[in-house]
């Protein structure tokens, strides 16, 4: 008789056994990511909470947790909230390694919560404990994709470890060869092409809004490209309707490749109920994208920034795009006003904090210089000309503005295809200001070089390069030489 209960007391046990450890990206699941995705935090935490209850052993909702972290810590950049949720790391780490190991998302799962914790650090400064994540995130991935070569949720994560170790700052590559790591940026912006392509006929679809994001903020900010506007819309224009993450995407990629209105638009329709969590970058990109049309609205956007933003960067900044509105309305009282509170408030860490501080103790700019640097930074190449032809270049008494003329003047023709005449102008820029620290004269050198490589004048285009690198103690040194470095390495050099 007692045999009769031994099979379907193994069947039990196995049956027990198995729920208490598994993977399971169910419906619940990938409401919550799509969620979280939107940046609707409040809706994401109550699926997570749902499918605990539900599922209490599907390690996807400890990795679904670390997306919240994630992007939750994107949106605030807040430095208090970073410091009590980073601990949360290797609790969830311990959870995920007592869960399912013969599932394609165990030692996945792992590198995801490796890989968000190495990207938060980074952005947080904390760039050796950044790499040493990312390592171990590219190690348990290459694992996995030997055990499971098919997974394709595997080929994202390796692409961004591909970036990360590819686009590690010069000044800080003594990181990457102590830890024996290597990357190529390039490699990993196709590989993500490539995968976006795919995934729309796969059970793995819903990572492609995830996957969009990457490609459009990496080629934006990593490889710098501003032709890409209509492709990047494109895949954008594909995420859920409603999402305030597309909508901040959408300006962001509008505002930095030139197309100023578009971006005003994508911010000012962004959504705005309590339903999604604060997102202050928006408001201070739909400040400055107001400023760079000249159309005298008050910055109110920018007022909403500095209250309502908790983190580090860009109070500076935003408090001299302020004392500049202000300038331009030829009201020096609060000009003043908010030129000293660039000195005073806000963190001089950020480039454009630490630009902007420079620029608050310096000599006053001048008024159709500003002009055509917001013109141009909108996009109004027209009007930027404009401006700078109509401005006699010897009525400038400094050697700053001298060569700001000329380097701005090279940058619109740059922008508008007329090669001679942006050398031409580039090449002012450098002869005037390259004992200067102000960054035009390398910037200048820096984008002569571009065109140069453009042209697959491979010797010219060094040339440049290395006389942007050897213009020493200007502003954005870190920047321009990186950036340089990167030049000569493309063309072999």
């Amino acid at each position: 008789m007692r045999k009769k209960y031994i099979l379907p007391f193994l069947f039990l046990l196995t049956y027990t056994l198995s729920a208490k450890a598994n993977f399971n990206f169910d419906a619940n699941c990938i409401d919550a990511y799509k969620a979280i995705l939107s940046l609707k935090m409040n809706e994401a935490k109550l699926l997570i909470q749902k499918e605990k209850q539900q599922n209490p052993q599907n390690g996807i909702s400890i990795l679904l947790d670390n997306y919240v972290d994630y992007f939750s810590l994107l949106a605030s950049e807040n430095k208090n909230d970073y410091e009590k949720l980073k601990d949360n790391k290797s609790m969830r780490l311990s959870s995920l390694e007592d869960n399912d190991s013969n599932s394609p998302y165990y030692l996945f799962s792992q590198a995801e919560v490796y890989l968000q914790w190495s990207l938060l650090k980074a952005r947080f400064g904390d760039y050796v404990s950044s790499s040493l994540d990312a390592k171990k995130a590219g190690n348990l991935l290459k694992e996995n994709a030997a055990k499971y070569p098919d997974f394709l949720p595997n080929r994202k994560s390796l692409a961004l470890v591909d970036i990360i170790f590819g686009s590690i700052p010069a000044n800080l590559k003594s990181i990457t060869r102590f830890l024996g790591m290597s990357g190529n940026v390039q490699s990993g912006i196709k590989q993500l092409e490539t995968l976006r392509a795919e995934l729309p006929k796969t059970k793995y679809s819903y990572y492609i809004n995830e996957v969009a994001f990457f490609i459009s903020t990496i080629d934006v900010n990593v490889l710098r490209n501003t032709n890409d506007y209509s492709k990047l819309i494109s895949y954008l224009s594909e995420m859920e309707s409603g999402s305030l993450l597309k909508a901040y995407l959408q300006g962001y990629i509008a505002s930095k490749t030139g197309h100023n209105d578009e971006a005003i638009a994508f911010f000012e329709a962004s959504p705005k109920s309590n339903e999604y969590i604060k997102l202050p970058a928006i408001n201070y990109l739909l400040g400055c994208a107001r400023l760079n049309r000249l159309d005298n609205e008050q910055p109110a956007a920018l007022y909403e920034f500095i209250k309502d933003f908790k983190g580090v960067n860009l109070i500076k900044d935003a408090y001299l795009k302020i004392a500049y509105y202000y300038l331009l309305q030829n009201d020096q009282p609060k000009y003043g006003y908010y030129i000293k509170m660039v000195k005073t408030r806000g963190n001089a860490v950020d480039e454009k904090d630490k630009q902007a501080l420079r620029e608050a103790n310096d000599s006053k700019p001048d008024i159709e210089l500003l002009k055509a640097r917001f013109y141009f930074d909108g996009g109004y190449y027209g009007k930027a000309l404009t401006q700078l032809i109509g401005k006699d270049v010897s009525s400038l008494k400094l050697v700053r503005d001298k060569t700001e003329y000329y380097y701005r003047l090279g940058r619109v023709y740059d922008k508008t295809d007329k090669f001679n005449e942006a050398v031409l102008n580039y090449q002012r820029a450098i002869n005037l200001g390259k004992v200067t620290h102000y960054y035009y004269a390398a910037n200048a050198a820096l984008n002569a070089g571009r065109l140069f490589e453009g042209k697959k004048d491979f010797k010219r285009a060094a040339d440049y390069y290395n006389q942007a690198l050897d213009m020493k103690d200007h502003e954005y040194q870190n920047d321009v030489d990186n950036d340089a470095k990167a030049g000569l390495k493309r063309i072999g050099q």
